[in-house]
């Protein structure tokens, strides 16, 4: 006689271990996303990465994407989009073809053997980041490339995706909409400790190689992109593995002064004026 009550105790047990319902305290949880521009400094950390697409299919058929009333009235195009500095978020959205005129594959470890986009970053940006990876190895905090470069169109399928998992509105809140992501300048890395582990979450904060990066990526023109206490400028969650190159000067100003590239922005458009 088969044990109905054994069979129905499995079936819960699968689902509890497939969906990460267990009360561990100490079990490593990514991050979730969270509404965002988020008003508090305390707000907390998402728990699922917020460009992953480990849980959702990109291939799929395209989704119809309309921007909000919001969005369509307060967002504007930027005019320099290959400047070093320029200023890419849920305001200012690259123009529509955009794809950067020198990018490269940056020659540094990541976290894939493969030789896709994601490897690449404009040439300058690249320089940068190899002699950076150079002189984490000297302190013994090996380093790996997570997600850099990412053409509109990667961005769009990653966005899509989200859509029709979550519905637009709540995509919104943890993905770039197409055009506002600042992998698509081909100047942003997401980057990870050499073992890969934490990459892209929430557990990578206060890892050694947080810790370095935080004292260390002004010295070769990189900023956190998305720092701690900032998240209602930035629009995004504290992400201390997104690194933004903006040039030495301006990326030692950013971090001495404990800026966001916002903050900057503004205090250079206000000076000018």
């Amino acid at each position: 006689m088969i044990n109905k009550k054994g069979i129905v105790m499995a079936a819960i047990s699968t689902i509890c271990l497939l969906s990460a319902c267990s009360n561990s305290t100490n079990a490593q949880q990514p991050y979730s996303p969270v509404s965002t521009p988020v008003h508090t400094a305390t707000a907390p950390l998402a728990k699922t990465p917020r460009e992953s697409v480990n849980t959702v299919n990109t291939s799929a058929s395209p989704v119809s994407l309309r921007p909000t009333a919001s969005t369509s009235t307060a967002m504007k195009t930027v005019t320099q989009p290959e400047a070093i500095d320029v200023l890419v978020n849920k305001q200012n959205k690259l123009p529509e073809k955009y794809t950067p005129a020198d990018l490269v594959y940056a020659d540094v470890r990541f976290t894939f053997k493969e030789k896709i986009e994601k490897r690449k970053m404009r040439k300058e940006a690249a320089a940068a980041l190899k002699q950076m990876f150079a002189a984490a190895d000297q302190d013994h905090v090996p380093l790996a490339g997570v997600s850099a470069y990412r053409s509109h169109a990667r961005q769009k399928a990653i966005f899509e995706a989200y859509v029709r998992r979550d519905g637009e509105a709540k995509a919104r809140t943890y993905s770039a909409y197409p055009g506002t992501s600042e992998h698509e300048t081909g100047l942003a890395i997401d980057v990870s400790g050499s073992n890969g582990r934490c990459a892209a979450t929430g557990c990578f904060a206060g890892t050694k190689e947080a810790k370095w990066l935080a004292q260390h990526v002004s010295s070769y023109g990189f900023i956190i992109r998305y720092p701690k206490g900032k998240e209602s400028i930035t629009g995004y969650t504290y992400e201390p593995w997104h690194l933004r190159y903006v040039g030495k000067t301006i990326a030692g100003e950013i971090t001495s002064k404990q800026l966001t590239l916002e903050e900057y922005k503004q205090q250079q458009q206000a000076s000018s004026s």
